[in-house]
């Protein structure tokens, strides 16, 4: 009986000329389906080579390769879009321990989110704020050190010479701030109810700061650890800035737990700067949320549209079924 070669031709099995198999390769190029060439059996002919001809690279040249691309991705990532803090002091305790480590995302301020009343923020020191502060010392031994710079580049462990602080943002630029003795904060009027607080210390019984309008472009922080925290109301009362905080200081929002896993959770506003009143600041944040993730999702999607788009016929495969016309 004959049948039709991936040729196109008939052959029959009394012409001397063995039949091509049905399970050969075929490639579809410019619309015309032709046999694969090659010797040896299988789609690389026994020769090494993949799809198109290509010689595959060995698994020991895949491996470096691998590891230099997870390392620029790392990279990338931590100056972009998330990168990892350790928290080493008590001061916003209960809501962060010491020995924590948080998420920071910082993206969102390159698209013009500005930090929120309630958020966990992390910032640069504006000046004089770690004075005093017993730093972590370097370590001397020459293969930690180096092993601590390049995990801390990738944003894997802290470096030792940060000058970073996390506090909580409780008023922003334009607001109205009373802090003072034996009455809870008050922000533009509205008391603030904070069960944030950690549990026996007072909201501003130790550092009294009084009457404080907060300039524009500029934050009003406290640590949830009201005791133990030199934040707004200690810079404020040594003299040191006003106590203020600049919003181009901010390195972005702590915004999740991630470490331990015991501690692990959401570090999201609380309600209380929902209040009437308040809430006007808080809802600018979704837009420019909106606008990040629609900035990296958008390109991406047409970059895959495109390069399905760009894929020609003669970059696919052919491996035709028997029940399928033309064989």
């Amino acid at each position: 009986m004959d049948w039709l070669g991936r040729g196109g031709t008939n052959a029959s099995a009394g012409d001397g000329v063995p039949p091509r198999r049905p399970t050969d390769t075929l490639v579809v190029d410019g619309g015309v389906t032709r046999p694969r060439t090659g010797s040896g059996s299988g789609a690389g002919g026994g020769t090494g080579t993949g799809a198109g001809g290509k010689k595959q690279r060995p698994l020991w040249k895949e491996i470096p390769l691998l590891m230099v691309a997870a390392i620029v991705l790392a990279a990338i990532i931590k100056t972009f879009f998330v990168q990892a803090f350790y928290i080493p002091s008590q001061s916003m305790q209960n809501t962060l321990q010491p020995g924590d480590r948080v998420l920071v995302d910082k993206l969102t301020p390159w698209f013009g989110a500005t930090p929120q009343r309630g958020q966990v923020i992390v910032f640069k020191d504006p000046g004089g704020w770690l004075a005093g502060e017993a730093l972590p010392a370097p370590t001397t031994n020459p293969v930690s050190r180096d092993v601590q710079s390049v995990l801390s580049a990738l944003g894997l462990m802290p470096s030792a010479s940060d000058q970073d602080l996390i506090k909580r943002v409780i008023a922003v630029g334009g607001d109205t701030v009373v802090c003072k003795s034996g009455a809870p904060v008050s922000v533009d009027g509205v008391a603030l109810n904070e069960p944030y607080i950690y549990p026996g210390a007072t909201p501003c019984d130790n550092y009294p700061a009084g009457t404080v309008t907060v300039p524009k472009g500029d934050l009003w922080v406290m640590g949830d650890h009201r005791d133990d925290s030199a934040d707004s109301r200690y810079q404020r009362m040594r003299g040191n800035g006003g106590g203020f905080v600049p919003v181009k200081d901010v390195v972005g929002r702590a915004f999740v737990v991630a470490w331990p896993i015991s501690h692990w959770k959401v570090l999201s506003v609380p309600s209380t700067f929902h209040q009437s009143g308040l809430s006007a600041s808080a809802l600018q944040a979704a837009p420019s949320a909106a606008l990040a993730g629609g900035a990296v999702v958008l390109p991406l999607t047409l970059w895959y549209r495109r390069r399905r788009r760009n894929r020609g016929p003669s970059q696919r495969l052919l491996f035709p079924r028997p029940s399928d016309p033309g064989q």
